[in-house]
């Protein structure tokens, strides 16, 4: 699974590498712990446009049917094997699919009777994409809930004896595709859902601080 990341890049950087626009009105600031229900910064490229688009969701896809928006907090992950068919995500699966930026990502390995906290990055440590989906809750205006969901497949030979689940990480080359809006071929984009390479990975240990989410520091991703 995953249910907790950073993201501290700075945003000119993030622009350059996932080529968006992103609104004045909005800001972000270095995250070091970012937690379920916490906004968090996504890319989309809205039907009928060529360009992506920055927008603030809030992690925890709250579908447009639910009747109580608290549902999200059991929906911060979607299994890549059935997101397709899920009610709760399959229209997302073919009409709002995402990045979800980030710059590494924490699982807890289990050490006999505790678990100690891991930090994941791709082997440069620079930002990269998870496989997102988002929804919009609510009559628009004020009232209007942007939530995203990120989709997990079973863990790499790397990732596995951290934990068996992993988050999706798209390779630079899958982004566009993923975010097609024109491209509804469930086929084609459940192929894009695969475990990134072991030899792109790195992980290390970090301090219990990231246990809770309240703690958001530089002293959250430094080495044990």
């Amino acid at each position: 699974m995953c249910g907790r990341f950073t993201l501290h890049a700075p945003l000119n950087l993030l622009v350059e590498q996932f080529l968006f626009s992103f609104p004045d009105e909005l800001s972000i600031r270095p995250r070091y712990n970012i937690a379920p229900t916490q906004p968090i910064l996504a890319v989309h490229q809205p039907a009928g446009s060529d360009a992506r688009q920055g927008i603030q969701l809030h992690w925890g896809l709250v579908p447009s049917w639910a009747q109580d928006p608290g549902v999200g907090q059991r929906m911060i992950n979607a299994r890549s094997e059935t997101a397709h068919e899920k009610p709760s995500f399959r229209s997302a699966f073919k009409q709002r699919r995402c990045l979800v930026l980030a710059d590494g990502f924490y699982e807890w390995k289990r050490d006999g009777g505790r678990k100690r906290p891991m930090r994941v990055t791709v082997a440069q440590e620079e930002p990269f994409a998870f496989a997102g989906l988002w929804e919009s809750w609510g009559q628009g205006g004020e009232n209007r809930l942007l939530t995203c969901t990120i989709i997990t497949t079973s863990a790499n030979g790397f990732m596995g004896p951290i934990h068996d689940r992993m988050p999706v990480i798209l390779p630079r080359e899958a982004e566009g595709a993923w975010l097609d809006p024109d491209s509804e071929d469930v086929g084609a984009l459940s192929e894009l859902l695969l475990p990134y390479p072991s030899d792109q990975l790195r992980a290390y240990e970090v301090s219990t601080l990231v246990n809770s989410p309240r703690n958001n520091s530089p002293g959250c991703i430094a080495p044990v």
